[in-house]
């Protein structure tokens, strides 16, 4: 059996993944997992009514400079760890097994419940569709169940293989968003060009802090560089490159698809037609400037962007599972790939199992597929994800200073610094606006923000008991 090195540590060959995708592959799946038309057809409404109004470009914009801070340090801790757990992996190298676990444990809260509450939505999404092109109105859980075999199927084969399906559905969101944007721009908007949305004034309007909320949300997903670490041809330097272009690329496209959207309207008017039309606000915008088979298109694809964004997020858990069973923090079977595929079979499998146990918890509940399931998850898997932010960005300080692997004082010192302030920012302003974020009451944030500690604590307690017992 043929042996592999990584992170310093002899595998068995069958411990690793294979694939060979490169830099723009990386991308594609990051992107996926933003879900852009998702973010612009569904999240971009709610932020304009509830939120900062004209000024939600400027708070992606906030959000892109953040996360790029972020990435100086996550770039070069790219180059030293190479492994399919990438937040798990980081923080365990900087900060130990412990905290690691524990990081890993938000992960998987995190991924798991973004993907739950998409599962809602897109069947909401489904059956909607099926249902105004003349097919039967049956239940949304029922859509979701079809969507979730997709996913199971392509989550189970090559990384190659749901490459090239999200390519492909990526390709046609990102395109037809950006024929509204154009066409939005070349027509002058509702009253002409302006660029007020990008001013401090615009940004202070009605709620900053839900503005960047949502914007936060939106990039969900964005640690999917360094998770196909292994499944690129060359780690060191397509991560790196990968984690760039994805921060830069989304934060620019929807900084670019928000500002078009709030010239359609007119800046002083677009909070309240938001808040009028939530739901149909963007697909009225493109059937005004585009045209109606536009509108009809973009509801089309807003179901293939949700489905990108469950492929990607049942890619990035299979592979936290993987890494996890291969280091040993969880069952063995877990870090083994698949013979043919070269994939993280196992996990997936568990996986699969876990979105329909969640979902099904929702549905025997008889919960609200989108103002419940999907709202809710949402939330917590935003919180979630800056606090693991956050933790990078300490462990990414603290490896480099213990190490001494790269001496570079930009990228391993003041850069990931200023990234981790300003992700504690955010997480304030996350925290000061949660129950308004997730929809509920009071009662219902402190539980969730008790879980996010929770799933922190239970990776953090169970590597804590398998050192003392392996000592």
């Amino acid at each position: 059996m043929s042996e592999q090195t990584i992170n310093g540590s002899t595998v068995d060959a069958p411990s690793k993944l294979r694939g060979s995708i490169g830099v723009g592959g990386i991308v594609f799946m990051v992107v996926a997992a933003a879900a852009p038309l998702t973010a612009i057809g569904g999240a971009l409404p709610v932020m304009l009514a509830i939120g900062n109004g004209p000024g939600v470009p400027a708070a992606y914009l906030l959000v892109a400079v953040v996360l790029l801070l972020f990435s100086v340090g996550y770039a070069a801790m790219s180059r030293h760890v190479v492994d399919t757990g990438a937040f798990y992996s980081y923080v365990t190298a900087g900060l130990g097994r412990i905290a690691g676990t524990g990081a890993a444990g938000l992960a998987l809260l995190t991924y798991s419940t973004i993907q739950a509450g998409i599962y809602g939505l897109s069947g909401v999404t489904l059956q909607g569709l099926v249902v105004k092109y003349g097919g039967p109105d049956l239940p949304w859980w029922l859509w979701a169940g079809v969507l979730w075999g997709l996913v199971a199927v392509l989550g189970f084969r090559n990384i190659e293989v749901g490459t090239k399906v999200l390519s492909v559905l990526l390709v046609l969101e990102v395109g037809i968003v950006t024929v509204m944007t154009v066409a939005i721009l070349a027509q002058g908007g509702a009253h002409g060009i302006d660029f007020d949305s990008f001013t401090p004034g615009a940004f202070s309007t009605g709620s900053a802090g839900i503005g960047v909320m949502f914007a936060v949300a939106s990039f969900v997903g964005f640690e999917a560089t360094a998770i196909y670490s292994e499944e690129a041809r060359d780690p060191k330097r397509s991560v790196p490159r990968a984690t760039y272009l994805a921060v830069i690329a989304i934060g620019g496209f929807y900084a670019l698809s928000s500002w078009a959207v709030v010239l359609a309207v007119g800046t002083h008017d677009v909070q309240g037609a938001a808040a009028k039309n939530t739901s149909g606000l963007v697909f009225a915008v493109a059937g005004q400037y585009v045209g109606s088979a536009a509108s009809d298109t973009m509801e089309i694809l807003l179901l293939t962007s949700l489905f990108a964004a469950l492929l990607a997020f049942h890619n990035a858990i299979s592979r936290y599972l993987f890494s996890l069973g291969r280091q040993g923090e969880a069952p063995a079977i877990l870090g083994r790939s698949h013979a043919k595929n070269g994939s993280p079979h196992a996990g997936s499998l568990v996986q699969s199992v876990s979105a329909a146990v969640v979902v099904g918890a929702f549905v025997l509940a008889g919960s609200d597929p989108v103002l419940e399931l999907f709202t809710w998850m949402s939330g917590l898997a935003t919180l979630g994800v800056l606090v693991l932010m956050i933790l990078v960005g300490v462990a990414i300080i603290t490896f480099f200073a213990r190490t001494g692997a790269d001496t570079r004082l930009w990228h391993t010192r003041l850069a990931p610094a200023l990234g981790a302030l300003g992700l504690c920012w955010i997480t304030f302003m996350v925290l000061a606006n949660f129950t308004t974020l997730i929809g509920g009451s009071a009662s219902l944030a402190r539980l969730f923000e008790g879980i996010v500690v929770l799933f922190f604590a239970a990776g953090a307690v169970s590597a804590a008991v398998r050192r003392r017992r392996d000592a």
